[in-house]
């Protein structure tokens, strides 16, 4: 489980987020919304050491992460896709979802084929280089990239910004299996009919920044509001009507 609490965060001075709690379940996709500039990147960049929190706590199951590095906070369980993916045009989609793990020495190929599963127009574009590839092809990469390092909690910063709507489906359908299935290292040993008497299910927690309310409303299990770097409603995503939408989300 992730947990912020009462995290308050500033920008050369300027505090940018105002005692911000949130929690993201085992399992689960926790929709963080609200306008531009009210502080959804800075608490995702916060969460993975990026943005140095001033005061509160950010905790992965019980462990707290203050003071880590962004990479020890990577090895312990984050994963995080940031607004304009970060992906490596020079290398190919392969170079792409292999670094990661490689990185922090883990072992990708148990779930590389799983990951292929997820996104098929991968598989046939391994060896093409990662600049040459659409938008939507990109972001699937760098969500790719971030699975294979074995996150408890994956973090996506407007996945779907600058996407046709037919890639913002497929990411909705990824993320629905994520939640359900998350990423197991037996995958491989099932497909080759492998006898496994005690399997563990591994389940993906999602921190999902989004403005897309559609989007949110059909993947989302809660929602969290910021309005000025602070938590103004949260609730189940059943819970989220176009009350709060104009007023918390509407420009």
């Amino acid at each position: 489980m992730l947990q912020l609490r009462q995290i308050e965060a500033s920008y050369d001075g300027s505090r940018i987020l105002r005692g911000i709690d949130l929690t993201v379940q085992p399992g689960e996709v926790v929709c963080l919304m609200g306008r531009n500039g009210v502080g959804k990147t800075t608490t995702l960049r916060t969460i993975v050491g990026h943005v140095r929190a001033d005061t509160g706590s950010v905790e992965l199951d019980g462990r707290r992460l203050d003071g880590l590095r962004p990479e020890e906070r990577a090895r312990l369980g984050l994963g995080y896709v940031p607004q304009g993916r970060d992906i490596f045009p020079t290398l190919t989609v392969a170079e792409n979802l292999q670094i990661g793990a490689v990185a922090q020495g883990k072992d990708y190929r148990a779930d590389l084929d799983r990951v292929l599963d997820l996104f098929p127009v991968l598989k046939e574009m391994l060896t093409r280089r990662g600049g040459v590839l659409s938008g939507g092809q990109q972001q699937q990469l760098a969500i790719g990239r971030a699975l294979l390092t074995s996150p408890k909690i994956l973090l996506l910063d407007e996945p779907t910004e600058g996407i046709q709507p037919n890639i913002i489906d497929q990411i909705g359908d990824t993320i629905r299996k994520l939640r359900t299935d998350g990423l197991d290292h037996n995958f491989a040993a099932e497909i080759n009919d492998a006898i496994r008497k005690l399997r563990a299910e591994r389940r993906i927690g999602i921190l999902l920044v989004e403005q897309y309310f559609d989007f949110c409303v059909e993947v989302g299990d809660r929602f969290y509001i910021l309005d000025r770097g602070a938590v103004v409603a949260n609730g189940p995503i059943q819970d989220l009507h176009q009350e709060s939408v104009k007023r918390h989300l509407t420009v």
